[in-house]
């Protein structure tokens, strides 16, 4: 059955697109999960749409499971590792890694899977920089289409990777192609396709992200002007509980939309793990890192047990400087924050990844925290809290006696925007040592049960828990999701399993 699916797929596209060597199927079946490598059956390097379908047609006669990946850079959240072993991962981002177009009147790109973060920072830059594009703070070759259909986020105005996208192309589960919004309407020469998000009939495009319905080949994403001066402005405090007044700051900043950036409220070991390994980890102490050790990183790295960054846009320095002033009163009013201004926050190289995510430049820098223990465990627990300050210090709270039951330090950035903050939760752990990576595993669950007893879903997931978060919705949700994947992929040939879905 494989081996049929293989020898057509070649015949069609071409034997030299397909790879089956030990050393690839060992590099595609790695992640930094506690679950496991997962090594596929087979890699397949599409080239177009087209190639997609024809690929996508033989694993339904042959009965054949595909897994689609972008450029594999999903790091703490499966990278190009399948759901299950044994499926045949398609890399559109080998071949498929063209920037298909670029608007400048009207601001935006389109894309296909294989379009990094680079790539397109690199083509703006090569254009006049009049454009910039909002990235994440993590890998530089991570792919724009596949972060917007994971429901991925950066920190400027355009910080909603999905929701600024518009107007895709995907082939489905039975090999046809569907356009989404002007899209669906043939030989349109117009730029309404990418521009025009809220079109005729329902709003398909939801139904792509997060889900195993179809494979995106192209997207368009909208372009921010780059504005002539970016002034960041940064906060420490001292103590854990103080994140209670900050989230309260924050969200009156927000609900206002006077800063434009979202802010970045980064832990002290978020920080101080991105530049250092732990102090005190070794084979013979696998505990946490003692308060006496995270007081001794802050006061090395000038950074406090909280601090937040956040950034103002302009058309020069001086014209920005009343709002740092405004910015300075809010957090200056209890007395318990300390000011770093953008010049001198550009000599500490935790700030200046603050500063590169405000301002549309990409960067390795948080990439430090894969360090923090040996052996490559990464996970990355991402709820969705809401902005009441109080309730940011119970969730904080909670989650900390969780890592320390488990023996995991205690590492969070919250993105906070107007309503909710999303806690980007990370679990470094020794993949290598089995008691280790068994606690980690059971530390990502109980922190899963713990905030879903409070009503609290996660954002994204890492692949050895779709199944046990899918398991936390009502049942109406699961079935809806099985009937769409029933009628879009009726052979179930894409990706079954991811977020729990078929």
């Amino acid at each position: 059955m494989a081996e049929a699916f293989f020898n057509e797929v070649a015949a069609a596209i071409g034997a030299e697109w397909i790879n089956r060597s030990e050393e690839t199927l060992r590099r595609y079946g790695e992640n930094t999960m506690p679950g496991g490598d997962r090594r596929p059956l087979g890699v397949v390097y599409p080239g177009s749409t087209a190639e997609v379908q024809t690929i996508v047609k033989a694993a339904n006669r042959h009965g054949v499971a595909l897994y689609p990946v972008s450029t594999g850079n999903n790091i703490g959240l499966g990278s190009r590792s399948a759901v299950h072993a044994g499926q045949v991962v398609l890399d559109l981002g080998r071949r498929m890694n063209r920037i298909l177009e670029i608007d400048e009147t009207l601001a935006f790109a389109v894309v296909e899977p294989g379009v990094s973060y680079q790539a397109m920072y690199d083509e703006l830059l090569r254009r006049g920089d009049k454009f910039m594009v909002d990235v994440t703070s993590g890998p530089p070759q991570g792919g724009m289409l596949g972060n917007a259909l994971d429901k991925g986020a950066g920190y400027g105005p355009y910080f909603d990777h999905f929701g600024f996208s518009c107007g895709m192309e995907i082939v489905l589960g039975n090999g046809e192609v569907l356009r989404t919004g002007d899209g669906a309407l043939a030989g349109s020469e117009l730029p309404n396709w990418h521009v025009s998000k809220y079109s005729f009939g329902p709003i398909l495009d939801g139904l792509f992200a997060q889900s195993n319905f179809g494979i995106v080949t192209r997207m368009g994403i909208w372009l921010l002007p780059r504005p002539p001066a970016v002034r960041s402005f940064h906060f420490t405090y001292p103590d854990d509980d103080d994140l209670a007044e900050i989230v309260d700051i924050c969200r009156a900043l927000k609900l206002s939309n006077f800063v434009p950036t979202l802010l970045r409220v980064a832990n002290d070991l978020y920080l101080c793990g991105s530049e250092h390994p732990s102090p005190e980890y070794s084979p013979g102490n696998r505990t946490p890192i003692s308060d006496a050790g995270r007081r001794a990183l802050r006061e090395k790295d000038k950074l406090g047990a909280w601090t937040v960054s956040g950034a103002f846009y302009g058309p020069s320095m001086a014209a920005i400087e009343p709002q740092i002033e405004r910015v300075r009163a809010a957090f200056g009013k209890s007395g318990k924050a300390t000011y770093i201004p953008h010049e001198e926050a550009l000599g500490f190289h935790a700030l200046q990844v603050a500063i590169n995510a405000c301002s549309g430049v990409p960067g390795v820098g948080e990439l430090g925290l894969l360090k923090w223990r040996p052996g490559g465990g990464n996970l990355w627990f991402l709820p969705g809290t809401p902005m009441v300050g109080s309730i940011a210090n119970e969730c904080q709270r909670m989650a900390r006696r969780i890592y320390a039951e488990y023996g995991m330090d205690y590492m969070i950035m919250n993105v906070c925007s107007a309503r909710f903050a999303r806690g980007l939760h990370v679990i470094t752990f020794d993949r290598e040592n089995p008691e280790e990576n068994a606690r980690a595993n059971t530390c990502y669950e109980a922190l899963a049960r713990a905030y879903a007893e409070r009503g609290i879903f996660v954002g994204r997931a890492p692949l050895d828990y779709h199944a046990l978060h899918m398991g936390q919705a009502m049942p109406a949700f699961r079935d809806s999701c099985t009937a769409i994947k029933a009628a879009l992929d009726p052979a179930g040939v894409i990706a079954p399993g991811r977020y729990g879905i078929g």
